[in-house]
């Protein structure tokens, strides 16, 4: 209901937007149409032809069907596995034309062509006759001035258009505003394209700049007179959008001179300002009218009432804290391989977003159309904008440093009014020229003072990255020099603990800090997924996967590694935000991401989809328990206890609304998987102030459990939709396994005898000694195509209600309790062994496919064996996990339930050996 609501409202706000003036004719519809690929046609005089095929504008040659044919088949192999397929590819001069028809009331009016978005570069020829200059802009409309090649009646108007590469702003084509990773290299015109008649006297520009302290706004423009000096009036009016009423008014008689004339005027608000953030995103509409004698024309914009700033590492909306609670945007639309130019294609991007708790969009080096900044508007969100600048070679090339110059100044000019767009950016891990970044970055901001900026989203160059540049406005990292800012770094070297925050690696910090693209948890490929890929692009990357499923024998667990994959990365998702969340300064997390990344060697590193569908490993109600305006913490030393210990936990309640919330309460609750109250309790908060709230009570339960449960804690703010719930593991504290008739051992040799005997035999030897691949907690990292330096793992996958595990609780995957466990492992690869059955099986990486395990049984000779490569005799002190999963084992190998189905021979153990020591672990930097 919460979507369908939001969505009624946006399209009601953006209802004016859509009407057409008389003074504009749309040039959507068929054009003639002409690839170029040898770029002949300049030389040719193809602007002088008419063209024999067809193809509908807005619109692109892959849209089309035009341009060479993939003959790629499916395979897990390079360059299938990089990204999705184009069905059809085209790079390289394309001709557009079409007859068009000028009206008579056209006649002595000026005439300008807008292209709302193109790949690279636009020519135009008028009649034959070649127009004046050209554009290059991949983020904003390319205009072009007719005037002096139309009169009233038929022309022929013809467009070259050049989707080769102008400039290099990208590691190997990486970035989004020009890559085939997610959106693609596209040949075509989309969004607006259109003719617009200007009277003598036209507004040129028209920004508005909020003074919100002062109650007031200041309005800037441009009227250009193309006639002879004359006397008019300029009236403004503003009025509040949601209310219909009038704030302000005026009108001024001015001298209009031949040329350019600036125009700079002061209105105020009044006193019942209506301040536009994500609570309440109420726009304002400047109504800019000029008259002079017959001639009249009129433009409006609108804008909100808001200010973002810094109070040092504090950031600042409308005077409040604000958390950014945010994910990436990459240009992945899998069906058209290009971004929406209508609002209605945006709506499910933000309406998702907004319903999994999110309130910021960081678009990663690209800056999107004028219909994302509408829905943005509409709903508050907070939107970083960057160049399309991904680049190791920043500040070589003049002319491409004067091409991100003139981007940074049409973004600005473009987009500016809008208040959804806060944050500015020049890039993504920009290398290595910083002289050159600083300039360019003071340019910008002595350019527009209405939004925050950056020198860089993070950068890998030495002797930056760790802290802010001078001229930062704010910070983007994944670490500072004082430490990891997030869970990459941490997770998988560090046991589990809830008390954890990033304060000592932000101490210090004077503008605020945002993570950079925290996550990137690979998630297994979701198959069913393929029949969704109707557009533009094939999925050979998903389908090469099914194929090789199918080869092995694997396709019926697909759904399974999904799920289990999908919980591991969502639990890593929750814990990654509650850290930012626990962080004083620390200002917002930008998740990479939220939906999946089918570029860069098949990033598959959401929850959603490419679509922005669920992918079923979660929902958004259980994700917003982590991730919402208010949102209850706890902070706890560990995940596993003993019985006869206290759990005690303090509280906190991070509240990011834009008001204080008094008289409130917060209730607590410990209970067991069947519900079964352990312990509850109810404090009291007079006043939550806006920012991270600590609770000068705690949490104190006794754990008498006298066998192993998982508890789970719930915290609610009482009488509000907020709560989070987090899980413990209690073992009792004393446990004496008894191993009656089964054979515990490290040693190869007795238990081959063991089993010759007709044994039983659990057979746990020193996984550093073992062949196989190192023992994860967290899954892939980003994509085990892109960073193949790792493991390679993706959590794992059991039966929860196998008697194995009668007496050690477990969900179906990876869960905290299993840290120590998987850490202290080593992962056998069972391709080349006999097949036998997985208690525990690790779910390998979608590049890879292999069967693997740590823990399996079989029948050896008269003998039975359970195979055990996770440490689990060692350290029980320390690690009482280890000491119940032992225990449940041997309970279950005395019981008549241990009867494996498969069997193996006593010689293949010997092949599970390696010579020498063992390897050793990995760092999180070791994948670069």
């Amino acid at each position: 209901m919460l979507k369908v609501f939001l969505s009624i409202c946006i399209t009601l706000m953006l209802l004016t937007s859509c009407q057409k003036p008389s003074s504009e004719i749309s040039l959507a519809g068929k054009w003639q149409f002409a690839m170029d690929s040898t770029d002949i046609g300049i030389t040719e005089k193809w602007f002088e032809r008419s063209f024999a095929d067809k193809i509908q504008l807005p619109g692109t040659t892959d849209e089309a069907g035009y341009g060479i044919p993939n003959t790629l088949l499916p395979s897990v192999e390079k360059p299938q596995i990089l990204h999705l397929t184009r069905k059809n590819s085209y790079v390289g001069p394309a001709w557009y034309s079409r007859e068009i028809s000028i009206p008579s009331n056209w006649e002595g009016k000026s005439i300008e062509l807008k292209l709302e978005r193109v790949i690279w570069q636009t020519s135009v020829w008028v009649d034959d006759n070649p127009v004046q200059g050209s554009c290059e802009s991949l983020i904003s409309p390319h205009r072009f001035d007719l005037t002096g090649y139309l009169t009233p009646g038929k022309h022929k108007l013809t467009i070259r258009v050049d989707n080769r590469k102008q400039h290099d702003i990208t590691v190997n084509d990486m970035a989004h505003a020009y890559t085939n990773e997610t959106q693609i290299m596209w040949n075509g015109i989309i969004g607006d394209i259109s003719l617009i008649a200007k009277e003598a006297l036209s507004i040129e520009d028209l920004q508005v700049y909020p003074d919100v302290s002062g109650k007031q706004i200041r309005i800037k423009g441009k009227v250009s007179n193309t006639g002879e000096a004359t006397e008019g009036s300029l009236s403004v009016k503003v009025e509040n959008q949601k209310s219909g009423l009038v704030v302000s008014a005026l009108k001024q008689k001015v001298d209009f001179q031949s040329g350019e004339n600036l125009v700079n005027l002061t209105c105020s608000m009044g006193d019942s300002i209506e301040m536009w953030n994500e609570f309440n995103p109420v726009l304002y509409k400047v109504d800019l009218e000029v008259n002079a004698g017959s001639v009249k024309t009129e433009r409006s914009t609108k804008f909100g009432m808001r200010e973002f700033s810094r109070n040092q590492s504090d950031l600042l909306l409308n005077g409040n804290k604000v958390f950014l609670r945010g994910t990436l945007e990459c240009c992945i639309f899998p069906l058209t391989g290009r971004p929406p130019m209508e609002p209605e294609g945006w709506k499910k991007v933000f309406l998702t977003a907004r319903e999994w708790g999110l309130n910021h969009l960081r678009f990663h080096s690209w800056c999107p159309p004028e219909a994302a900044f509408q829905v943005a508007d509409s709903l508050g969100f907070y939107l970083q904008v960057e160049l399309p600048l991904w680049s190791v070679k920043v500040g070589e090339d003049s002319h491409t440093n004067d091409f991100l110059y003139a981007e940074a100044d049409r973004i600005l000019a473009e987009y500016g009014n809008h208040p959804s767009f806060c944050f500015f950016s020049l890039g993504n891990e920009l290398q290595p020229d910083f002289e050159f970044l600083s300039r360019l970055l003071k340019h910008t901001k002595e350019q527009d003072p209405r939004h925050l900026y950056t020198t860089t989203s993070f950068t890998f160059e030495r002797g930056h990255g760790d802290w802010p540049e001078p001229d930062d406005d704010f910070f983007i990292t994944q670490w500072t020099k004082k430490g990891w800012v997030r869970g990459q770094g941490v997770f998988d070297s560090q046991s589990p603990s809830f008390d954890k925050d990033y304060i000592a690696s932000v101490e210090g910090m004077n503008v605020p800090l945002v993570t950079h693209e925290i996550g990137q948890y690979s998630v297994f490929p979701n198959l069913k997924e393929i029949d969704k890929y109707t557009g533009v692009l094939d999925p050979l990357n998903f389908k090469g996967v099914k194929q090789e499923l199918e080869k092995k024998g694997l396709l019926n667990k697909a759904d399974d590694y999904l799920k289990a994959s999908g919980y591991l990365a969502s639990i890593l998702y929750k814990e990654e935000i509650e850290r930012a969340m626990k962080t004083a300064g620390c200002s917002g997390f930008q998740l990479l991401d939220l939906h999946d990344f089918p570029g860069q060697g098949t990033a598959l590193v959401g929850l959603l989809d490419a679509f922005w569908d669920s992918k079923g490993v979660t929902d958004a109600e259980t994700f917003r328990q982590a991730c919402s305006p208010v949102t209850p913490l706890v902070r706890f030393p560990k995940a596993v206890y003993t019985s006869g210990e206290s759990f005690t936990a303090s509280v906190e309640v991070a509240n990011f609304t834009d008001k204080e919330l008094k008289d409130q309460s917060v209730s607590w609750m410990l209970k067991d998987e069947k519900g079964k109250e352990i312990g509850k309790g109810m404090m009291s908060c007079p006043s939550l102030s806006i920012g991270l709230n600590k609770l000068s009570e705690a949490i104190t339960c006794p754990l008498a459990q006298q066998e192993a449960a998982r508890l789970l804690l719930s915290v609610a703010l009482d009488n509000t939709p907020y709560k989070n719930e987090w899980s413990i593991w209690v073992y009792p504290s004393e446990l004496n396994p008894v191993k009656d008739d089964v054979v515990v051992t490290r040693d190869l040799r007795e238990t081959q005898k063991a089993l010759a005997d007709g044994k039983k035999v659990l057979y746990n030897p020193d996984y550093k000694k073992i062949e196989g691949l190192e023992g994860k907690f967290v899954p892939v990292f980003w994509s085990p195509v892109h960073f193949p330096k790792q493991a390679g793992s993706m959590g794992i996958l059991c039966d929860a209600s196998h008697p194995a595990f009668a007496h050690f609780p477990t969900g179906n995957y990876t869960d905290w309790q299993w840290w120590s466990l998987l850490k202290q492992s080593k992962t056998i690869v069972m391709d080349n062994l006999p097949a036998v059955n997985p208690l525990v099986e690790v779910v390998d990486n979608f590049a890879n496919n292999r069967r693997l395990s740590n823990l399996f049984e079989a029948k050896v000779g008269e003998g039975k064996l359970l195979f055990c490569s996770m440490d689990i005799l060692s350290d029980w002190e320390q690690r009482p996990e280890a000491r119940q999963l032992y225990f449940s084992l041997l309970e279950y190998m005395k019981s008549d339930s241990f009867d494996p189905s498969s069997t193996m021979e006593s010689d293949v153990l010997t092949q599970l050996f390696k010579s020498g020591l063992s390897s050793g672990s990995s760092n999180p930097e070791d994948i670069y």
